[in-house]
């Protein structure tokens, strides 16, 4: 039989009070603390460390100078359920678009990461491509290789009807692609082929985001693809990307377009020398921010509001020297607030609302504390126009001036309101022109 004495006990009793402490501890080092919360769409927690990858000409994880060592850093990230892709300095050369991704952030060397538009090749289709078919032929086959991108459409096919897909297989001259075509193109038609596409491609996307990239669409050697199905930078359904600190020149077509594409943030970006629209949110693009960039010398409009772009943020950016009007707003374009902007040197009028019915025109629309000068270049504009039967319009503070001397002082009227628009605010702006206020309403609201 076995006996503890006093003093055994007293240490025992010691030792347990000394351990007991210490395992409580370690238990409630690896207890869930109350702040961690799973993801929306994950079965685990915010993670710190997540996937990395750097992608460069030299001493990166994948070395390479074009599309396909980007292609491989941004796929290999996304398998991952989303990271970061780093992207060194230097010029990549572009046969295909930087394809995003989910929930991939996307990041160069601001000024320093440039990617390239190839120059591109065309031919005219010799067999009609039917709508919905995977294949062409076409006439001349030099240039168009697999991998490459390409844009197929017609004289009927513009806008969304335009179909950019990637070449998958050949036969000869009939080449396969990735997607089906969004329209019949006719060869009576004038049917056609180019490998043009957006340099930057997001579909279907959730939180990505593109930092720091320049983009270089080198249009004096690539037709002009239409802002519906391109850009320098182009999504569609790109539901919350984030587009920052990104310069995008020298696009045949738009700078920066987003369609159908949902609280998108583009911030501190360059839109200039691009063939049209220097930034092009539309076809029910809702809730965008775009703030502190600047579009200038583009062929058209410096923003362009296209259909449906609704309770959207504009501001503190600048539009200069733009072909057409600095901001346009039109179809269903309602309840923006365009605040802060610098609207000067465009060939037309500096805010432009286009002729809609009242069905159909951009209502409810802000415009706050904008400097609105200097604009019409060649002929005689108003510093804002509206058209339409556009109404419950507010203008507050803002500065409507021509500082130009002489004949060059051709921004002669303030604000034009047209015969059948609605309600117009107008409210503690300082406007400096030979004609205020034109109002051709009849009789006025």
């Amino acid at each position: 039989m076995y006996s503890i004495s006093n003093r055994m006990l007293l240490q025992f009793v010691g030792l347990l009070m000394v351990i007991a402490p210490a395992n409580a501890l370690a238990k409630d080092e690896f207890a869930p603390p109350r702040e961690e919360r799973q993801l929306p769409k994950r079965m685990h927690s915010a993670m710190k460390q997540r996937p990395n990858i750097t992608v460069g000409q030299s001493g990166a994880d994948i070395v390479g100078s074009d599309n396909r060592a980007l292609h491989a850093a941004v796929d290999y990230i996304a398998a991952l359920g989303g990271g970061t892709v780093e992207i060194g300095p230097g010029t990549y050369t572009m046969r295909d678009s930087l394809h995003l991704r989910p929930h991939v952030t996307v990041r160069g060397v601001k000024g320093q990461t440039i990617l390239r538009k190839a120059d591109a090749v065309s031919s005219q289709l010799v067999r009609d491509g039917d709508y919905g078919e995977e294949q062409v032929t076409v006439k001349n086959p030099a240039g168009f290789n697999v991998g490459c991108g390409v844009a197929i459409w017609d004289k009927g096919s513009g806008g969304f009807h335009t179909t950019v897909v990637r070449i998958t297989g050949r036969n000869d001259n009939t080449f396969s692609f990735d997607k089906p075509l969004n329209s019949d193109c006719m060869v009576d038609n004038g049917a056609m082929a180019a490998t043009v596409f957006p340099v930057v491609s997001g579909y279907d996307l959730d939180s990505s985001r593109l930092e720091g990239l320049t983009i270089d669409g080198n249009k004096e050697n690539n037709p002009h693809l239409n802002g519906c199905r391109g850009g320098g930078i182009f999504l569609y359904r790109g539901f919350g990307t984030v587009i920052e600190e990104c310069t995008v020149r020298n696009f045949n077509g738009d700078g920066i377009s987003f369609q159908q594409s949902n609280d998108v943030i583009v911030r501190n970006c360059v839109s200039e020398g691009n063939a049209s629209l220097g930034l092009h949110p539309g076809s029910g693009s809702q809730r965008p921010l775009i703030e502190k960039c600047v579009a200038r010398r583009n062929g058209e409009d410096g923003l362009f509001l296209c259909w449906r772009v609704r309770h959207g943020t504009f501001q503190d950016n600048v539009l200069e020297g733009n072909g057409r009007f600095g901001i346009s707003i039109g179809h269903k374009d309602s309840d923006n607030l365009i605040l802060r902007n610098h609207v000067l040197l465009n060939e037309e009028a500096g805010v432009f609302f286009r002729n809609e019915t009242e069905a159909m025109a951009g209502h409810r629309n802000r415009l706050e504390a904008n400097i609105i000068e200097n604009n019409g270049v060649s002929k005689e504009a108003p510093g804002i126009r509206v058209r339409g039967a556009t109404k419950d319009l507010q203008f507050t503070g803002n500065t409507i001036r021509d500082t130009r001397k002489g004949s060059e002082r051709k921004q002669t009227v303030g604000v034009l309101i047209e015969e059948r628009v609605g309600t117009v605010a107008l409210e503690n702006n300082s406007i400096e022109a030979k004609t205020k206020i034109e109002d051709r309403r009849k009789p006025k609201p």
